[in-house]
């Protein structure tokens, strides 16, 4: 390459790179906030986790995690291989689903955003502290 022509490419990109410096960060997503996941399906829910029978960590297309709170137990998400979504016809997975286990429907109370669900030391950390 030309020297001539590095100076002047260097140049040009100075600008956009100064700029790009002074842009603010984008802000971090509220956590805890009511949430939906639209057309939930293989394409837009990446993984899941049961917290027992408690509820249950979704995680979306953009690895953002939610967290769903049952209106009850749902028994069995614990040793589910994998599980359904009934939207009833809304197109969105929200506090007004159901997920559905083994055939039986587990009610959502709540579907808020949420950090990822803890790891195995994260868990075994904070039993130590409630015994």
């Amino acid at each position: 390459m030309k020297p001539n022509l590095a100076l002047s490419l260097a140049a040009m990109l100075l600008p956009l790179s100064a700029a790009a410096a002074t842009e603010p960060a984008a802000e971090p997503r509220a956590l805890g906030v009511e949430s939906s996941i639209v057309f939930p399906s293989d394409s837009t829910i990446r993984n899941w986790q049961a917290d027992r029978d408690r509820g249950i960590w979704i995680r979306g297309r953009g690895n953002d995690w939610y967290y769903g709170t049952f209106a009850g137990f749902c028994r069995d998400l614990d040793f589910a291989q994998a599980i359904g979504f009934e939207t009833r016809g809304a197109g969105r997975l929200d506090k007004f689903s159901s997920i559905v286990v083994r055939g039986e429907r587990c009610q959502l109370s709540s579907f808020v955003t949420s950090p990822p669900p803890p790891s195995k030391a994260e868990r075994k950390a904070e039993k130590a502290t409630q015994n």
